[in-house]
Formats: C-alpha cells, structure tokens, sequence
C-alpha cells in the first residue's frame, strides 16, 4: 500500500510538472503536504466516527496535534 501511495505522489507530481507551461514552482513541499494532509485527516476522522483519541492513535499524533491539524484545516 505504501508504494500504491508513493505512486500516487509521483503521478500528481508528474501532471502539475507538465502543467506549469513555463511558470517556476513554488512551494512543493508545502502544496504537497496540504493536499494530503487534509484529505487523511477527513478519512481518519469519518472512519472512528470522529472520535479524536481513536483518530490520533491510529494517525500516531498526539490528540492534541490532531486538534491543531484539525484546526489548521477547519475541521471541527
């Protein structure tokens, strides 16, 4: 599963690439983080019906992290 998601990353990477036409990238690490971040965090959250304990063992965070990611993503 893991190379399923590594996969995934490059595929994204390879289509914003050779969608740039030209312009300079710019804050990589940032965009990719968010994009992925929030996502999981939704999934995680939906799957232990919200409950934050359970969701931050599974995401191995510290549930007060996990508040500040919710936060930081306007998820509560």
């Amino acid at each position: 599963m893991p190379n399923e998601l590594a996969d995934s990353v490059r595929k994204s990477l390879d289509a914003y690439f050779s969608h740039l036409d030209g312009e300079t990238p710019h804050a990589i690490y940032d965009m990719v983080l968010h994009s992925i971040e929030k996502p999981m965090l939704e999934y995680i959250l939906k799957k232990v019906g919200g409950n934050q304990s359970k969701a931050a063992e599974i995401l191995g965070l510290n549930r007060n992290t996990l508040r500040k990611k919710m936060a930081q993503y306007n998820l509560e």
